[in-house]
């Protein structure tokens, strides 16, 4: 592991037994199925892909909230065991969350002080310490006058200011890494830009890792250093983020990429080159590349019938694709 890695993952995989009658087993979901990469530390990356492509389950195995069930998990230069509760419990003080539904993050019977004040006894932090953390959050999102927001209550507050507590409240234990789950998806357009430039200017300013999960690739520019494209449970391409946006190479990102919508009247209604079809199921995925059914670039009796290993055709830009070999 790099002496700068903050996060090292080699093929986790996290799979969801599917049980009929609470004892039959059905098989499994496999929700991340050999995922592979390296976080440095005060980086911050995108991880970017369709509903259901296993973004969400990534953020959950690295906070432990899901248990991943093989691969490897090395978290500020120590091994975490995920059937180790010492170890999750670790874990989970070393990561800030921030959910995508600020509203239903936040507990509609506590006020702003009493919900910052929350993780602090949670994670018995002295309680001399308690009044100093919690302003110094708030201040950090901006959320001033301090007096005038730490007595109101969640429904008191807008969409953008209920996501500022949101991240207010995952900078308390100050962290190590921040994950957020599609945290502007819900949020007005006016709003979204402020939520994302904060979160960079704090990502900055502490030196934080970030993984921001989106399925939204126009966002990726605000304060990502490198973006990973995902498709059912696999890490598909992984570049900076200049060159996933001007330079992808995997058929899947040039899709996403096509589906950014063209603010220009002359190619609003212009003929994207978009595969049809639906992502496989995570129960039964298909042999092969995953993205065989729907790739426009397919090579019979290859891409259908071995998984494409990780290439790197240009220095830092990984693919799994065969065309690549």
């Amino acid at each position: 592991m790099d002496n700068n890695s903050l996060i090292s993952v080699k093929d986790l995989r996290t799979w969801f037994e599917l049980k009929r009658w609470g004892f039959i087993s059905m098989g499994f979901v496999k929700a991340l199925d050999g995922v592979t990469f390296d976080l440095k530390k005060g980086e911050a990356i995108t991880v970017v892909g369709e509903s259901g492509s296993g973004k969400t389950t990534l953020l959950r195995t690295l906070l432990g909230l899901a248990r991943a069930t093989a691969g490897e998990m090395i978290f500020g230069g120590r091994k975490i065991d995920s059937s180790d509760e010492r170890d999750i419990q670790w874990l989970r003080r070393q990561v800030g969350f921030v959910q995508q539904d600020p509203y239903g993050a936040l507990p509609p019977f506590m006020n702003v002080y009493r919900i910052l004040k929350e993780p602090l006894v949670v994670n018995k932090l002295p309680a001399k310490e308690h009044e100093q953390r919690i302003r110094e959050s708030l201040e950090e999102v901006r959320l001033i006058p301090l007096n005038d927001f730490l007595p109101k209550f969640p429904h008191m507050l807008s969409g953008g200011q209920q996501q500022r507590v949101v991240v207010a409240r995952a900078l308390l234990l100050r962290p190590m890494l921040i994950a957020a789950d599609e945290p502007v998806s819900m949020l007005d357009a006016s709003v979204r830009v402020e939520i994302l430039e904060l979160m960079g200017k704090i990502q900055k300013d502490y030196d934080l890792g970030v993984i921001y999960v989106t399925h939204d690739l126009s966002s990726v520019r605000y304060f990502s250093h490198r973006a990973f494209v995902m498709y059912a449970a696999r890490l598909v391409e992984k570049a900076d983020v200049k060159d996933i946006v001007e330079n992808p190479l995997h058929p899947y990102t040039r899709m996403l990429l096509n589906a950014i919508p063209d603010p220009e009247p002359e190619n609003a209604t212009r003929f994207r080159d978009i595969p049809p079809g639906e992502p496989p199921s995570l129960i039964n995925p298909p042999d092969g590349c995953r993205f065989h059914p729907r790739c426009p670039r397919i090579i019979k009796g290859l891409c259908d019938t071995e998984q494409p290993p990780e290439f790197q055709p240009a220095p830092g830009h990984f693919v799994e694709c065969w065309l690549y070999k």
